[in-house]
């Protein structure tokens, strides 16, 4: 089993990625739907979230309400560690659990998708990472676009996370998805074709 590490910045496109991939028949591991399961009602994650956040971060049907959380997180550093401090070690746990049942199929290639890869110091668990690129002024477009944020709310976000330009140093193979989505399209296809004839 090859084990591949697939992250980017926000909104640089990683799902699109993801999903191409798993077109190509690779088993996707995607740590931002993990982190919905931790987070779900019931769960402890969500406890602490209620203790540390207050009520006003639960929706009136009892989940989590992430656009609510999100505004406190991403204009506060300290609120955004202690967010970090209840979910990522659940998230942690449950991405290794999902990895050693990708292991007992006999899984070809498991992509793990981390958007915050480098920021927590975890290349190291993969034999190489591969990295969703948009330039930041594309970033702060999309998500201006996507989330209807303003572009000093789109900029913080930007800013809670490792520079683009920093993480593509770092990757080990990138795929630019800064343009039209026949462009990424074609070279996810070429990474694929190159990482089955072993040149990858």
């Amino acid at each position: 089993m090859r084990l591949i590490g697939l992250t980017g910045g926000i909104a640089t496109g990683k799902s699109t990625v993801a999903r191409m991939l798993a077109a190509h028949g690779a088993t996707i591991i995607d740590a931002d739907q993990l982190a919905r399961e931790v987070v779900e009602p019931g769960q402890p994650a969500l406890a602490e979230i209620i203790n540390r956040f207050g009520p006003a971060v639960i929706a009136a049907d009892g989940a989590l309400d992430r656009a609510a959380l999100g505004t406190i997180v991403f204009a506060d550093a300290g609120a955004r560690r202690d967010l970090e401090r209840i979910t990522h070690p659940r998230i942690g746990a449950l991405t290794q659990e999902r990895i050693a049942a990708a292991l007992a199929r006999d899984a070809d290639l498991v992509v793990v998708g981390v958007p915050l890869l480098f920021e927590n110091d975890r290349a190291d668990m993969f034999e190489g990472v591969l990295l969703t690129y948009a330039p930041e002024d594309v970033q702060v477009q999309r998500l201006m676009q996507r989330d209807g944020l303003d572009a000093v709310a789109a900029r913080r976000r930007l800013d809670a996370q490792m520079p683009i330009e920093d993480k593509r140093a770092r990757a080990t193979w990138i795929i630019d998805n800064g343009g039209a989505i026949e462009a990424t399209q074609q070279q996810v296809d070429r990474w694929w074709e190159s990482l089955l004839s072993g040149q990858l």
